[in-house]
């Protein structure tokens, strides 16, 4: 399984998820801050899991995603959709980078955003071909999970 976090800080997900992923797959970590990059390659180097993990310094409008095009199983975006400054751009380049049917969890906290405005992200992903197929029980979070449709990704 290959997985995607953007917006991974220093891996308080990503190894985790590395773990999930098994000797075979891969996590590709995304963040815009180089030293965010860096805590966690040392953090996933301690663990014994660097060689599952995949990094990438990105900028604030490209996550750098080009070569995973239609590659990605699963796309994880935890507390980070409401950080971004375009959404929609954000949430094209994670459904080009997903296989058809490959699944996104949006996951955001509730005293940041408010039900409106996760609404409004889930109708901008609608848009770009990501489908609502669930919406998971979480805690003070707001959640969905969504598929991508058999249909083309815009470019990235």
């Amino acid at each position: 399984m290959t997985v995607l976090e953007p917006g991974c800080g220093m891996g308080y997900f990503s190894l985790p998820l590395a773990r999930l992923a098994g000797p075979d797959g891969q996590v590709i970590c995304v963040d815009v801050q180089p030293r965010m990059i860096e805590g966690l390659r040392r953090r996933a180097r301690r663990a014994g899991l660097l060689d599952r993990i995949e990094t990438v310094v990105c900028t604030s409008g490209d996550l750098g995603l080009s070569s995973f095009r239609g590659r990605i199983d699963l796309a994880v975006a935890i507390h980070t959709v409401h950080e971004v400054d375009d959404s929609r751009g954000f949430l094209e380049q994670i459904a080009a980078a997903l296989r058809p049917g490959g699944t996104l969890l949006v996951l955001e906290p509730r005293g940041h955003v408010s039900r409106e405005a996760f609404e409004t992200t889930l109708g901008t992903a609608a848009e770009v071909g990501l489908v609502e197929k669930q919406r998971p029980a979480a805690r003070q979070k707001l959640a969905a999970l969504l598929v991508k449709e058999a249909r083309s990704a815009p470019a990235i």
